[in-house]
């Protein structure tokens, strides 16, 4: 084996998921993170059938189901709360396990953070990397320290401002705005909201996700044409704003959006970069090169997988350069079709497209995310 120490750039699940895996193929690793202390969104996320098949091959999924909501399908409904479609999810990781999870940011964060420490990995907060030069036998690096280092090879899961790929590529790949945000709240969960429930119209597109007995969050996506950026003060208001007062359930739910504090909003950026993801003995993985919206719920799966696929194709091959080529060959359309499709539900929504068909989309996306990376 041709690596055996490894630096990663970011501390976001891709990093920690790279790690990890990397730990289990017994590659050493040291990761940094920008942040001086951790920042995780105070809101979930939601794992479908494809990501809870390749947590359990990271060996973290037994750890984090305790900690979070497991179901089986998810269903779309009007913005009254008519019934539209329900779409089954596979077991992929066994039948013992659930086809899909909804989990807490916060904990998914200290499942990967506790396991990737456990496993050896040594993680400095405060810390990201300056510069960084490479010969055909590994990567020098400056740290913003001023301490260098020296590697085998350089991973960038630093998410799509990534430094590294600006280092790589300079300005040619940049993420741009798509004309959305999202909104997201946390709210106590009624026992009815059992699965990941959508609901759609004209003017609002929203979700609810159970992460835990007595919780859930609320997302709405909201079409935001100037990127405006709001006060803190405005933010419950705004939210609010965005649903319409048309009865039925997310309308009730509403009125419970009140503490500017608690809500989450972002715009929606992408990024796709249509060149090769490596350069000699730098990699890049997840947001850095494949940000998506997260109109199919995929952002953070696709990292994931880049991870295993990354430490499996290291693993097996003592040919750096043949290993990086298959990681990106194996990654690149998979990565691409989920950006390219989420991209689509998002523009339909600005469009108010009535030809779209979002069931076919999301149908489709279930069966070829089931499919072995």
């Amino acid at each position: 084996m041709t690596i055996n120490k490894v630096l990663i750039v970011g501390g976001g699940i891709g990093g920690l998921c790279a790690a990890i895996a990397l730990r289990r193929v017994g590659i050493s690793a040291d990761l940094v993170e920008i942040q001086s202390e951790w920042r995780v969104y105070g809101v979930g996320i939601i794992q479908q059938n494809n990501v809870v098949r390749e947590m359990q091959r990271l060996g973290v999924l037994e750890r984090y189901l305790d900690v979070a909501w497991p179901f089986d399908k998810v269903s779309l409904h009007t913005m009254e709360g008519h019934p539209l479609a329900n779409f089954p999810g596979e077991r992929l990781a066994g039948a013992q396990f659930p086809a899909n999870v909804g989990i807490s940011r916060l904990k998914l964060h200290e499942v990967l953070c506790s396991t990737a420490e456990e496993l050896g990995t040594t993680i400095t907060t405060g810390k990201t990397v300056d510069a960084f030069e490479q010969d055909e036998h590994g990567v020098d690096v400056v740290f913003n320290d001023q301490t260098t280092g020296r590697y085998d090879l350089l991973i960038g899961a630093d998410g799509i401002y990534s430094m590294i790929r600006g280092q790589l590529y300079g300005n040619r790949f940049t993420p741009r705005f798509t004309g959305q945000g999202v909104w997201r709240y946390n709210l106590p969960r009624p026992a009815g909201i059992d699965h990941l429930m959508c609901f759609i119209s004209e003017e609002c597109n929203c979700g609810l996700v159970p992460l835990a007995e007595d919780l859930m969050y609320l997302f709405v996506t909201s079409h935001e044409p100037e990127n405006p950026r709001f006060a803190r003060h405005e933010f419950a208001e705004q939210m609010r704003c965005r649903i319409p007062d048309c009865g039925g359930m997310i309308s009730d739910l509403r009125h419970q959006i009140v503490d500017d504090g608690q809500v989450v909003y972002k715009p929606l950026e992408e990024l796709f970069v249509d060149a090769p993801w490596f350069e000699n003995r730098v990699v890049l993985i997840g947001d850095a090169v494949h940000a998506t919206t997260p109109h199919l719920g995929q952002g953070a799966g696709m990292a994931i997988e880049d991870a295993l696929v990354l430490a499996e194709t290291l693993h097996s091959d003592d040919d750096i350069q043949r290993a990086l080529s298959n990681y990106y060959l194996r990654r690149r359309d998979r990565c691409y079709r989920i950006w390219r499709d989420s991209l689509r539900v998002g523009e339909s929504e600005i469009n108010n497209d009535p030809l779209f068909d979002r069931q076919s989309v999301i149908r489709d996306m279930m069966m070829f995310t089931a499919r072995p990376i």
